[in-house]
C-alpha cells in the first residue's frame, strides 16, 4: 500500500498562501509563458442538459411543414419583427442568439441539425449517461476522460490537462485519467488552518490524502490565474467566462467541460426557452471574451441528449424527442454554413412519425474533433468510443 509522505503543518499553510489571492501568491505555473502546450488547441464541451428543442433553436422554416407543426410556437421569418436570424436561407436561429448568429457570420460557428447518438428510448438519464459515456450502454466513465489518457501527463506543479467547471463532476469527465475542478468560491470560505488540519489527518490514506492534495494544488492554481478577475457570482455566465480564463492562461488545461441546465419544455416552451438561451448565448459571449487570441486555438462543443416532438402540444411546449441540434464554434471551426442531412418533416420522414429523424451521429463529431483538433491517435479515439467502429470520425469540421 502506498503512502503519500506526510506534508507539514507549515508546508500547507505556506502552499495555501496562493489561495489568498494575494499579489505575491501566483503560481510559477501561471507565469510561465511560451511552452509548446500553451500553443495546443483547447476544447470544450458544454452539455445542455434537459434535452434542447432543436427546431426551436435553429429552425428550419424553410420547410414547408415547420409552421404546420409548430402551431403557435413557430417563430416569425427572418426579417420580421421577432424573427429567425437567417442561416443560409432554409434554417434560422432563435432570435436571442445574437451573439452566436454574428459568430456564424464570421465563419466561427456550425450548426448541426437532425443529430443524436446511438439512443433512442428518451429517458433523460439514460441519454445523458450514453451521451456522456460515448456508447450505447452505460458506463462508469466518460469519451473525453478516456480520450485524455492518451495524452502525457503533466508537470506535478501544473494544472491537470482537463477540468471540470461546476459543482460536479460530470459523467463525460469521469474516468481513469485525474482531471481537475473549479467552481466559483463561496461567500463564506473556510479558514486556511482547517485544510491544513484536514491534510495532516489524511495524508496517509490511500484514497483521500491523494484528493485532498489535488483538490489543494488545482484550487491553488485556479487562485492564481482568476486573482484579478471581477467576482461574478453563479450562473452559467460566470461559470463559461472564468473557464475561457482558465484555459487561455499559460500551461492551463487544454480541455473543459461545464453544463448547464433548464431545457426541459413541456409547457410554455416560449417563454421558458428564451431566457435560458439568453444565458447559453451571453456565456459563451463571455468565454470568447476570456479566451482572448486562444479563441482561434478553440472548439466548443455544445450538445444536448436529445431532441423533442416535431409537433407542439396542447400546453405550448414540446415533449421528449429523438434527433435535435448541436453547435461547434470557436476559431479553428469551418463554420458559416449549416451541417445537416435534414430529413424533412412529413409524417413518413419522421422518426416513429413524432420525432425529427436523427440523420447524423454526435459521435461522429466528437470523434472528428479528437482526431483533427486534440490530434488523438486512432486507438485513444477508439477507447473514447466502443462499439462504434460503423461510425466514422467526421471530416471538414475545421478550418484547414
Amino acid at each position: 500500500m502506498t503512502h503519500l509522505p506526510r506534508i507539514g503543518r507549515r508546508s500547507f499553510l505556506l502552499g495555501l498562501s496562493a489561495l489568498a489571492m494575494s499579489a505575491n501568491a501566483r503560481l510559477a505555473v501561471a507565469a510561465t509563458a511560451g511552452t509548446s502546450q500553451a500553443e495546443d488547441g483547447r476544447l470544450v464541451v458544454v452539455i445542455l442538459r434537459g434535452a434542447m428543442d432543436g427546431m426551436a433553436v435553429l429552425a428550419p422554416y424553410g420547410d414547408a411543414r415547420y409552421r404546420e407543426l409548430r402551431g403557435p410556437i413557430a417563430l416569425p421569418e427572418p426579417g420580421q419583427e421577432g424573427g429567425l436570424l437567417d442561416c443560409g436561407g432554409f434554417f434560422g436561429l432563435h432570435p436571442r442568439l445574437a451573439n452566436l448568429h454574428g459568430y456564424y457570420r464570421e465563419g466561427a460557428v456550425l450548426p448541426i441539425h437532425a443529430v443524436a447518438g446511438p439512443y433512442r428510448n428518451r429517458s433523460h438519464f439514460e441519454a445523458q449517461d450514453m451521451m456522456e459515456s460515448g456508447a450505447p450502454e452505460r458506463l462508469t466513465s466518460g469519451w473525453l476522460n478516456r480520450a485524455l489518457e492518451s495524452l502525457p501527463n503533466v508537470p506535478s506543479d501544473r494544472p491537470e490537462v482537463g477540468l471540470a467547471v461546476g459543482l460536479d463532476l460530470p459523467l463525460l469527465m469521469r474516468g481513469p485519467r485525474r482531471v481537475g475542478m473549479w467552481a466559483p468560491p463561496r461567500p463564506v470560505r473556510p479558514p486556511p488552518d482547517l485544510y491544513a488540519r484536514m491534510a495532516e489527518t489524511l495524508h496517509a490514506d490511500p484514497l483521500l490524502g491523494p484528493a485532498v492534495l489535488e483538490g489543494l494544488r488545482g484550487r491553488g492554481y485556479a487562485s492564481s490565474v482568476l486573482m484579478e478577475e471581477p467576482q461574478r457570482g453563479g450562473g452559467f455566465m460566470a461559470l463559461a467566462a472564468s473557464a475561457g480564463t482558465l484555459l487561455a492562461a499559460p500551461h492551463g488545461p487544454r480541455v473543459a467541460a461545464l453544463e448547464i441546465g433548464g431545457w426541459d419544455t413541456h409547457a410554455d416552451q416560449p417563454r421558458r426557452l428564451e431566457p435560458v438561451l439568453g444565458q447559453l448565448d451571453d456565456g459563451l459571449a463571455a468565454m470568447r471574451a476570456q479566451l482572448g487570441e486562444v479563441w482561434d486555438r478553440t472548439a466548443i462543443l455544445v450538445m444536448t441528449e436529445f431532441g423533442r416532438t416535431a409537433r407542439v402540444n396542447g400546453n405550448n411546449g414540446t415533449d421528449h424527442g429523438t434527433g435535435g441540434a448541436a453547435f461547434l464554434l470557436g476559431g479553428v471551426v469551418r463554420g458559416g454554413r449549416v451541417l445537416a442531412d435534414w430529413p424533412g418533416l412529413s409524417e413518413d420522414r419522421l422518426f416513429e412519425k413524432r420525432d425529427l429523424q436523427p440523420t447524423r451521429d454526435l459521435r461522429a463529431i466528437a470523434k472528428g474533433l479528437l482526431r483533427d483538433h486534440l490530434r488523438l491517435p486512432a486507438s485513444a479515439i477508439a477507447a473514447a468510443f466502443p462499439g462504434s467502429s460503423g461510425v466514422d470520425a467526421e471530416d471538414g469540421l475545421l478550418r484547414s
